[in-house]
């Protein structure tokens, strides 16, 4: 288990100092203006639908499902033409009508900011088709145990974002914008094309011919599976869909506020998503596949002997990312970002957003793992639920603390509906079966360690600030 999570940490490290290199050279070309806005907006549109349907409640009802499938290859094909059928058709409804997609989730924008924001949402959105294909490919790999592909294909992303602004170094605002768009659909085309190439290296050509050979055939062999996936994807869309959502309304809450509000979200949320994808992330795709196929064998034990492992890793990591991104955070985004057109203004700003998030890093993180034990016992519809009460809470915040916290608010909000998903999974999971897992000495050695390291980091700032 832990080489599969250090092979995906590995390759998400990868991609996030890539990531970083591209935000810094994003931050320096465009700053926190509202060209950097149109291009985080256009970008943002296809994320969302690729983290609801793609990455998020795709992979995780396909696994299980996969996994108990009698009629693998016919199985995966179908479901693969049904769901590209329906992106593709969202994609050109994008594309006929960006105007109207545009305003959806910036409505602060004015009616010429939108007018120059639509046609990069519309090129953006081919993302979507291309990462879909990607997922659903990353989708085989992980059930054969097989994760460093998938790992590291996102740095072609960034790679892609990065060679697009060296090449639009000095042009206009705008024409760096369109650039950045068209890289985001290279960088697509590049991770669907290492996938392709990792499943014919782990022979699983064979299960999609055979699957396409056989599809008109034995389709009605797999009505029971589909329709069952079908029932549970929809609440798992739910489920998956609230923390983009609830990201959709930051930027049209955001939309609101002064210029580069929008901005300094993004560039908080990418210091906060660091520690939140190279641990909690990573140590649940790793974890998953495991976990579903214990729980199909029935050996619910063995599952949760390898949660317990996975969780005392993370609380580690995560209590020492927390405290470290807390104390520093002005440090780090000096670091990261302060140069060119982001001034210090910028910074104080992004700082005092990023604070916000990292408060509740190790309630997301935490409340990842345990959901994945919901989602693997195929309970989508108490996960749902769960979504839902944590968006409520998260709308309820928002717009009580977007007056007098202004950006910060938004993020605040962010964090405690995030504590309560957290509290409820852990009521699905069972309360019980939580404290058997904490009643162990590591509980008090986290606490030692983190003041022990509060001490550390507090010294590192004071010799920080004297270069600030």
């Amino acid at each position: 288990m832990f080489k599969a999570i250090f092979t995906n940490s590995f390759g998400i490290l990868f991609s996030r100092v890539l990531g970083f290199i591209r935000d810094l050279l994003t931050a320096s070309a465009l700053g926190a203006s509202i060209y950097s806005d149109i291009f985080f907006v256009a970008f943002k549109l296809p994320n969302l639908f690729r983290r609801i349907f793609a990455e998020g409640a795709f992979t995780q009802v396909f696994i299980p499902a996969f996994a108990r499938s009698r009629h693998k290859a016919v199985f995966s094909v179908h479901i693969f033409l049904v769901f590209l059928s329906i992106i593709l058709l969202i994609t050109m409804l994008v594309n006929l009508t960006p105007e109207l997609f545009t305003q959806a989730i910036a409505v602060g924008f004015d009616a010429q900011t939108i007018e120059i924001a639509s046609p990069f949402v519309a090129l953006n959105f081919w993302y979507l088709p291309l990462v879909f294909a990607m997922t659903f490919l990353s989708g085989m790999l992980q059930y054969k145990h097989h994760f460093a592909t998938t790992a590291f294909a996102t740095a072609l992303l960034n790679l892609s974002l990065i060679a697009a602004l060296l090449l639009s170094k000095d042009k206009a605002p705008a024409e760096i914008v369109y650039y950045l768009s068209w890289g985001v659909v290279m960088g697509g085309i590049l991770q669907l094309v290492v996938h392709i190439f990792a499943v014919y290296k782990m022979g699983l050509c064979s299960v999609l011919i055979g699957g396409v050979k056989y599809l008109s055939t034995k389709a009605s062999s797999i009505k029971t599976e589909t329709k069952k996936f079908r029932n549970n994807f929809f609440p798992a869309v739910w489920g998956n869909s609230t923390a983009q959502v609830s990201a959709f309304l930051d930027t049209f809450l955001a939309s609101f506020l002064a210029t580069g509000s929008i901005s300094y979200l993004y560039y908080a949320n990418r210091i906060f998503q660091l520690p939140l994808a190279l641990f909690a992330i990573a140590t649940s795709i790793a974890l998953f596949p495991k976990v579903a196929r214990y729980l199909k064998n029935n050996d619910e034990q063995k599952a949760k002997e390898n949660l317990k492992k996975a969780f005392w890793f993370l609380a580690f990591v995560l209590s020492a990312s927390t405290l470290g991104g807390i104390i520093l955070a002005r440090e780090i985004t000096w670091l990261l970002f302060q140069r060119g057109a982001f001034d210090v203004i910028d910074t104080l700003n992004t700082t005092s957003v990023l604070q916000m998030y990292m408060l509740g890093l190790l309630p997301f993180g935490i409340q990842k793992l345990f959901v994945l034990w919901l989602y693997a016992k195929e309970m989508q519809k108490s996960a749902a639920k769960i979504a839902t009460l944590s968006l409520g809470v998260y709308i309820t915040f928002a717009l009580a603390f977007i007056t007098p916290f202004g950006v910060a608010g938004l993020a605040l909000a962010s964090t405690l509906g995030g504590l309560v998903s957290f509290i409820f999974t852990i009521k699905a999971f069972g309360v019980e079966n939580f404290f058997d897992i904490l009643r162990s000495k590591n509980l008090l050695y986290l606490l030692v360690g983190l003041v022990v390291l509060g001490g550390l980091l507090f010294i590192l700032k004071d010799f920080l600030d004297g270069f600030i």
